[in-house]
């Protein structure tokens, strides 16, 4: 098999960062140390102003600052092949590193489909290229995302696929579902699931309820989220299968996912930042297309079972579905626009400002579910250890600042959060060993 992730060719990091403020929930490490990264291998950890300078590398201060694992997004959209003028390989990691992710993994629903080994493959070239920062693939369930017939799934799985999904559209199928649940027990890999009855989402582009009775818009009822992953984690159940929910949104998907996990089904779900900090309720201010994204945003009694079920382990991942699309896609009235909300630089800040300042999530905790979206896709998950691969992002919690006020790295712009206040600033990243964002990011690629 294919190595899982791939990033460009990029010299290995030699460098010192002194005196920031470690924090690994999963290490321990939570105190000011020095942490020296050799050739892109964290190298050595002391007290603060005791490790030497490297002679063939840079010295940082991190006096502070906070050094954390570099965040891991498990759903982005990059929309290469076929869509490059929405955000490509480049512009989509360079987001990602900014954003402070040390990887990502990329979903299919492109143009041609991930569903051919041949794609899968021009991707990973394209990937060794032009990433900032590891990627790896997710291939597609159906054949051209059409529901109808399986893809190739062991040939993508030997091509290097960390799993499948028809992201953006379900599997409507039980039978057909069913027997991709099969083939993965043979084949190995995740089953992403984008969790929709259409039968009842219908022609819905907000959340159904108060606010689209009073906007006058067709509504998308929460219903047909959770009766789809009551199918299908009975389904996995059934099979002894693994599957992960993509972007949870209601209170009535949370108790679907607890009791599934309480009956023993190996099912795994992530939660977007967009769905833990805003509601339907934001879209009463004006009919902002950059709002507009599936799931819809819900109400604040989802927002609440979302944030509890982040804290208790129901949800075990943050992933923020950037989808980014554009401009003049997104600047047409609001039933016409596509869904979707760009996210991979807001991400952090914005949960951090919205749930951390405020005492709602510990820091520690964040950081864990930020960072648990690698180990779901059988990768390992960033560690802050001497030894470990130097997966690291360097942030000041003290830093103000307002989205969008100095553009996006992304191709695209519309944020939920455009023009937001927020705190936290992310400095510099050090992705698969190299820095992919910050200090020396520009000189670190090889000819």
């Amino acid at each position: 098999m294919s190595p899982p992730l791939l990033a460009s060719r990029r010299r290995p990091a030699t460098l010192l960062i002194r005196g920031a403020h470690l924090l690994d929930p999963r290490t321990g490490l939570d105190e000011p140390r020095d942490l020296l990264v050799r050739d892109g291998a964290i190298a050595e950890l002391g007290a603060p102003g005791t490790l030497p300078e490297p002679d063939d590398g840079a010295t940082i201060d991190g006096t502070g600052r906070h050094l954390l694992p570099a965040f891991f997004d498990p759903h982005v959209h990059l929309r290469t092949p076929g869509h490059e003028h929405k955000e490509d390989l480049e512009s989509g990691t360079r987001a990602a590193a900014a954003g402070g992710y040390g990887g990502v993994i990329a979903m299919p629903n492109t143009d041609p489909t991930v569903d051919s080994a041949s794609v899968l493959r021009a991707l990973r070239d394209d990937a060794a290229e032009t990433a900032h920062v590891p990627v790896g693939f997710l291939a597609s369930i159906t054949r051209r995302l059409e529901g109808q017939e399986l893809t190739e799934m062991a040939e993508l799985r030997d091509e290097g696929a960390l799993g499948f999904t028809d992201d953006g559209k379900p599997v409507a199928s039980a039978g057909l579902l069913l027997r991709a649940l099969q083939y993965q027990r043979l084949c190995g890999g995740v089953i992403a699931l984008h969790e929709e009855d259409p039968t009842l989402s219908g022609a819905g582009v907000i959340h159904e309820g108060e606010v689209s009775a009073r906007l006058g818009l067709a509504g998308i009822p929460p219903v047909s989220e959770s009766t789809a992953i009551a199918r299908d984690a009975a389904l996995a159940g059934y099979e002894d299968a693994r599957i992960h929910v993509q972007h949870l949104s209601c209170v009535q998907s949370v108790e679907a996912l607890a009791a599934a996990k309480a009956a023993g089904v190996r099912v795994s779900t992530e939660v977007t930042p967009h769905h833990l900090v805003l509601t339907d309720t934001a879209l009463l201010d004006g009919l902002d297309t950059a709002l507009k994204m599936n799931p819809p945003l819900r109400t604040e009694a989802d927002r609440t079972a979302l944030i509890e079920g982040l804290r208790d382990g129901t949800i075990d991942c943050v992933a923020s579905d950037h989808a980014p699309h554009a401009r003049e896609e997104k600047e047409v009235p609001f039933e016409e626009a596509p869904m979707g909300t760009i996210g991979l630089e807001t991400a952090f800040p914005v949960l951090y400002t919205e749930l951390v300042v405020p005492g709602v999530l510990g820091l520690g905790l964040l950081v864990e579910r930020m960072t648990a979206g690698a180990a779901l896709f059988d990768l390992p998950t960033p560690r802050i250890e001497s030894g470990a691969p130097a997966d690291l992002v360097l942030v000041d919690l003290s830093a103000d600042w307002t989205v969008g006020e100095a553009g996006y790295h992304s191709r695209a712009e519309h944020c939920a959060f455009d023009g937001r206040s927020v705190r936290g600033k992310v400095l510099l990243t050090v992705a698969g060993g190299a820095v992919a964002h910050g200090a020396g990011a520009p000189d670190q690629v090889t000819a």
